[in-house]
């Protein structure tokens, strides 16, 4: 592990967040899985710049990720980027408040990507992500008003219910 990291703050950030004042269980079930989809992937970006690749911690990290390849296949979870474009187009004033990674990852018009589950905003740049982004990654899925969004019965809630009755 490189102690002297720049991102090692940024990985201790994330792990003192929590959702502890959140039922988990009353979130839309989409849009949680791509709430922890997202933070799997922040963690894993982190850690591949702390630590080496072949760590446990990476190895483990890369193992749900692969995992998780399939299990974005079930259910509803493949309409989730379409919803992401959807919003855009029907509601751009609630596409512009949702986190900066769903806008750069699952907006076509957005070259970011998750490459070999890493984040990727810029993908013609050779630079790692500064971690002054992933500080600002880490808080957009921690602001109140969009976890509160991811119950049922609320905002994103509804929108993605929405979505999905016009696209039957």
């Amino acid at each position: 592990m490189n102690e002297q990291s720049e991102y090692l703050p940024v990985l201790h950030h994330l792990y003192e967040k929590s959702l502890i004042l959140h039922d988990t269980s009353l979130f839309n079930k989409v849009l949680y899985f791509f709430l922890i989809d997202s933070l799997a992937h922040i963690d894993y970006t982190i850690s591949l710049l702390i630590y080496n690749y072949q760590s446990p911690k990476n190895i483990m990290g890369a193992e749900y990720l692969r995992w998780r390849i399939d299990e974005e296949k079930k259910g509803d979870r493949p309409k989730f980027s379409g919803f992401i474009r959807w919003l855009k187009k029907k509601y751009p004033e609630k596409y512009e408040v949702l986190p900066f990674l769903w806008r750069k990852v699952y907006d076509p018009d957005e070259p970011g990507a998750y490459r070999s589950f890493r984040i990727v905003i810029d993908p013609e740049g050779s630079k790692a992500q500064a971690p002054t982004a992933f500080y600002h990654m880490i808080e957009d899925l921690f602001e109140p008003d969009f976890l509160k969004s991811l119950y049922t019965e609320n905002s994103l809630d509804q929108l993605f219910r929405e979505y999905e009755d016009e696209i039957k």
